[in-house]
């Protein structure tokens, strides 16, 4: 009667674990995603550029609440320990969500506030690109390449700007939820 009774502790063990991580991941990455498209509304309603690189402030909660999700999950599955797959699954998906949010809201706001906006900032990036050629050394300067980045930066549209903040969503998250992950498996 034994073995019947601990194979069906371990096989809805698993079921649930994989539950709890969708469960978190869904929670702490809607939670941080909220919380970068409440960083984007304040800095439009501030009279600050949304898309400029300021955005990226609102961007950098998404890493620690990624580690957050991975924290709880060891706290929800004690006295067990969740293990390097399940704490990377939860911090990865997480860090999913919450980009996909961001990007979402990066989207869903430049629809909302129209061309002059993107207007305003396709010109401050101008001026970002054309003061980081100019400090360039003269013998690394390249002008068919400085047009050809002038002109990328000119036809920024509302996609490149959804797309872009999901890759640094992306990538800062992994940042650190994947060194977390592995340090909170025990």
């Amino acid at each position: 009667m034994q073995p019947e009774d601990s194979r069906n502790t371990v096989s809805g063990a698993a079921p649930q674990a994989s539950n709890l991580i969708v469960r978190l991941a869904v929670r702490f990455g809607a939670g941080a995603g909220l919380a970068c498209a409440a960083w984007l509304l304040f800095l439009h309603w501030s009279g600050n550029n949304p898309f400029s690189p300021k955005q990226l402030m609102g961007l950098l909660v998404v890493p620690f609440v990624a580690a957050g999700s991975q924290w709880f999950l060891r706290y929800k599955l004690k006295p067990g320990q969740p293990g390097v797959g399940r704490t990377l699954a939860v911090g990865g998906l997480t860090v999913v969500v919450a980009a996909l949010l961001a990007a979402a809201s990066v989207w869903g706001l430049a629809h909302v506030v129209g061309e002059p906006a993107l207007a305003q900032n396709r010109r401050e990036l101008l001026e970002i690109t054309r003061v980081q050629q100019n400090l360039r050394p003269k013998e690394k300067r390249n002008a068919q390449f400085e047009k050809q980045e002038m002109a990328q930066v000119a036809a920024v549209s509302i996609g490149d700007l959804a797309i872009q903040t999901f890759k640094l969503t992306l990538t800062l998250g992994l940042f650190l939820a994947v060194p977390s992950g592995i340090f909170l498996r025990k």
